[in-house]
């Protein structure tokens, strides 16, 4: 696997300090970084915040479809010991919480989904004892196979955020730009049509329940900007799709493995992922359970009036699934 650096957006001393604070005073006033008061907050405390802090979150500009905002320095011996799993976290790290809220409430608007981690802005990523062949963020010993983030739900997150806590081990997370990929016409094409659904992840088991039918989904959405993709072969039932479709999907799912990077992200370290362009995973990992493992905070950011999907997608159930956003516009 390549191991080129990800574009890097640096935050000064000051201008990291600057956030840093903004949040310790968020969550003084509010006490705790899941308050509801804490959440409409955000729009005016982001208000606050100097250009330098806005111009590195500008955009994703780059056919990687990521960048790493670097700058951010938790301190390690204060953080606690890794949660054996995301139910036990509680307000653990929640400082860190508050600035991922201040980054995802600069970028456009936070998620949370009804069904996944007590509904919660913010997940903690850790691995966890009985998971650790699952295709989940609590999985460590397989390799988690590269996704669009909630591929299953129309209402999917535009920007996926990770943002590292703990990562003594070097774990590297992977990620892979479709437009980056060299794909044949022909396949792009075929990938176009809707032939085979995307099914919810193990992490969502209301919507594993749902008893309306699943239905066929595109691949790939051709934009302005370039392709975008919906893609998750772990939870595609492809037995099902016709011998063509199914050859052009695979190819796709080399073609990405292809030009995928590792990035091996540093305590404080910030992913930004374009959850229309850039599949990501992780690979596999020995955990400890013992305090120290790898702990990524996760939040989901949609993009107001971004225009990357297909019409058809809002007449899909969503498997019963709602999303809530931070705050009304």
């Amino acid at each position: 696997m390549p191991t080129r650096p990800a574009p890097v957006r640096p935050l000064d001393a000051p201008t990291a300090a600057e956030l840093t604070t903004a949040a310790a005073e968020l969550l003084a006033e509010h006490g705790t970084a899941t308050s509801p008061g804490l959440l409409a907050a955000l729009p005016e405390a982001c208000a606050r915040l100097g250009d330098e802090v806005r111009h590195a979150l500008r955009p994703v500009d780059t056919a990687d479809g990521l960048f790493v905002l670097r700058g951010l320095h938790p301190d390690d011996t204060t953080l606690g010991a890794t949660p054996g799993h995301w139910s036990t976290a509680g307000d653990a790290g929640a400082l860190w919480d508050t600035v991922l809220l201040l980054v995802s409430a600069l970028m456009g608007t936070p998620i949370a989904w009804e069904g996944q981690q007590d509904g919660r802005f913010v997940h903690n990523i850790v691995p966890s004892p009985g998971h650790e062949s699952e295709q989940t963020g609590a999985s460590s010993s397989v390799l988690l196979t590269p996704h669009t983030e909630d591929a299953f739900h129309p209402g999917r997150a535009h920007l996926l955020l990770l943002c590292c806590m703990r990562n003594h081990d070097g774990v590297a997370t992977t990620a892979a730009s479709v437009r980056l990929a060299e794909l044949a016409p022909a396949d792009v094409e075929l990938l176009k049509r809707p032939v085979a659904p995307i099914l919810p992840d193990d992490a969502y088991e209301q919507a594993r329940r749902f008893p309306g039918r699943p239905a066929p989904v595109p691949t790939l959405f051709g934009t302005p900007d370039g392709p975008t993709l919906r893609f998750d072969p772990a939870y595609t039932p492809l037995d099902e799709a016709d011998p063509a479709w199914g050859d052009a999907y695979r190819r796709l799912e080399k073609e990405l493995a292809r030009v995928s990077v590792a990035v091996s992200l540093r305590p404080g370290d910030v992913l930004v992922v374009d959850n229309d362009v850039v599949v990501h995973g992780r690979v596999p990992f020995r955990a400890r359970y013992d305090g120290t493992d790898r702990w990524l905070k996760r939040a989901s950011v949609r993009v107001p009036g971004r225009r990357t999907r297909p019409e058809a997608e809002r007449a899909e159930h969503g498997y019963g699934q709602a999303a809530r956003e931070a705050y009304a516009r």
